[in-house]
Parts: structure tokens; sequence; C-alpha cells
């Protein structure tokens, strides 16, 4: 049996959990969220606690179980604490302004400059010119609208310039010197 699958969901006071026919809504100080829960999987509220629980030892009932109680756990912690994605400009003129309406407007070396426009329920805040916070109660719509940011310029690996995750390690590569010979 999956060790994720079978661990309990503690469920924190002040957190409200609606199982119905195939559907968890989790509503929290921070928001609500719902997700549909796969055919074969059963979200039950025991003690406090949620349990998640598969249908059969079919294979596809094995591989959704554990991923269902993260996702369901993710709800939880969302709508109680939120996730929260830093990401750090690295690069000589490049920078990050906060823009009208949460928006952000990053320079990372373009003739112009790029303004992101965060989708509903997510918040960008530029912190110190060359951070920027991605944050929210949906984990997964944080984690897509930071990579969406860094991919307009991931870290390159010669000179490090680039948007990077915070703490994210760039393995950095010689240049043609290194490679010449006398």
């Amino acid at each position: 049996m999956s060790r994720i699958g079978r661990t309990p969901i503690a469920v924190p006071n002040g957190v409200q959990i609606d199982i119905e026919d195939s559907t968890v809504r989790v509503k929290g100080p921070k928001g609500e969220l719902s997700r549909p829960i796969p055919a074969g999987i059963q979200v039950t509220r025991e003690n406090g606690e949620l349990q998640v629980s598969r249908a059969s030892e079919a294979r596809q009932h094995k591989a959704l179980h554990g991923l269902t109680r993260t996702l369901v756990a993710n709800m939880v912690t969302g709508v109680t604490d939120g996730f929260t994605k830093r990401l750090e400009i690295q690069g000589v003129g490049y920078r990050a302004q906060q823009g009208q309406g949460g928006a952000v407007v990053v320079q990372v070396g373009y003739s112009h400059p790029i303004e992101f426009v965060p989708p509903e329920g997510v918040q960008l805040t530029v912190e110190a010119g060359n951070r920027i916070a991605v944050s929210g109660i949906d984990k997964e719509w944080v984690g897509e609208v930071a990579a969406r940011i860094r991919r307009v310029r991931p870290p390159e690996p010669y000179k490090g310039k680039g948007i990077r995750y915070q703490g994210e390690v760039v393995r950095r590569k010689a240049g043609k010197a290194a490679g010449k010979k006398k």
C-alpha cells in the first residue's frame, strides 16, 4: 500500500471540508479551493482527519492514491498558510518593478520591458528590485506562474545571468578561453 496515500491529513481548526460525490471542497481563512477526485479513490473524514483510500489494487488506483492524498493535503495547507515561491534576477541592468494592479514589469536584457499580470488568486510582489515573490493558495498555480516568469530569461551557464528560483544552483561552464592550449 502507498505510504504517502495512507498517511492521514490533519485538518486544522477553522478549515471546513465538504466531500460531495466526486469533489472535495476546502474552505479556510485564506480562501476556498475545490478539486475533483478520480474514480476509484475515496476521501473520508474520521476523527478530525482526512483519510484517502482506493477501491482496488488496480495499477491506475495505486498510481492515483498517493497523488490524490498529496493534492488534498496541499489544498488544506494552501487555505491555512498559503504557498510562496521566490525568484532572483541576476545580471547587470536586470531588474523588476511593481506595476499597476499587482503586475510586475521585468527588464532582463530585451529591447522592451516585459509585464506579467498575475491570474486570479496569485499575487506578485517585488522585493529589493531583484527579487520577485509569487504567492497564493493554490500550489499548482503559484508554481506555474513562477515557471512562466523564469522562462522569460532562464539562467545561462556562462555568466549566470537570468531569472532563477531562490536557492537554485546554476552549474557554470568555462568559456572559450579555457579550451585553448598553447
